[in-house]
């Protein structure tokens, strides 16, 4: 709080695009909420009487991401040294599977395992996703090429996970994927596009 004080008394903000972010004591659960509301991205909170520690990262900080989120078919994976290093996933259209993302972040080895167990003996010879191969990665590298398409295991779509998101992009893929579990009482046919809910 104390550099807070000196940074703004020491330093004149001429340019809108640079400026103190507000603070705000409050119940997590109220800030978030709140934020939600603005539809902004996440919250970024610290001790109040934590120390500055040049250099270190200190546990003082917590960073809280707003990601919204819907169910997804699993259609293959990509193999790792735990089982599975992602999943490839995507949604029905009319009666098509449409790739949307391969998902790497939200899993820990023993996730992988179980993944990769469950997945292993749905493996078939073609891909299942309409709109593969991807000619490019695309802005945000995750559309699949040819080439990468070499790496992936295919699978019969029977498995449905919940996936956290950012965001759509432009091109009708998942930005800043999650995994965050499986719903195995949830029919794969009846997974198509939301694009809205919370995660």
């Amino acid at each position: 709080m104390e550099r807070r004080e000196i940074l703004k008394s020491k330093i004149k903000f001429e340019s809108p695009k640079v400026r103190i972010a507000d603070y705000f004591e409050t119940a997590a659960a109220t800030i978030l909420q709140s934020a939600r509301e603005q539809g902004l991205e996440g919250v970024v909170a610290k001790r109040k009487n934590s120390l500055y520690e040049a250099g270190k990262r200190s546990g003082a900080w917590a960073k809280f991401r707003l990601n919204s989120g819907q169910e997804l078919v699993i259609g293959g994976y990509v193999p790792g040294p735990h089982g599975v290093d992602s999943i490839i996933v995507g949604y029905y259209g009319e009666s098509e599977l449409v790739y949307v993302a391969r998902v790497r972040n939200g899993f820990v080895p023993e996730t992988r395992q179980k993944i990769f167990a469950k997945l292993r003996s749905l493996a078939v010879q073609d891909c299942p996703f309409v709109n593969l191969p991807k000619t490019e990665k695309g802005r945000w590298g995750i559309g699949l090429t040819a080439e990468d398409m070499k790496k992936c295991v295919w699978t019969r779509s029977e498995l449905v996970a919940r996936i956290e998101y950012l965001e759509w992009t432009e091109g009708d893929h998942l930005r800043h994927a999650k995994f965050a579990g499986l719903r195995e009482d949830k029919n794969p046919r009846e997974v198509t596009k939301e694009h809205t809910g919370e995660a």
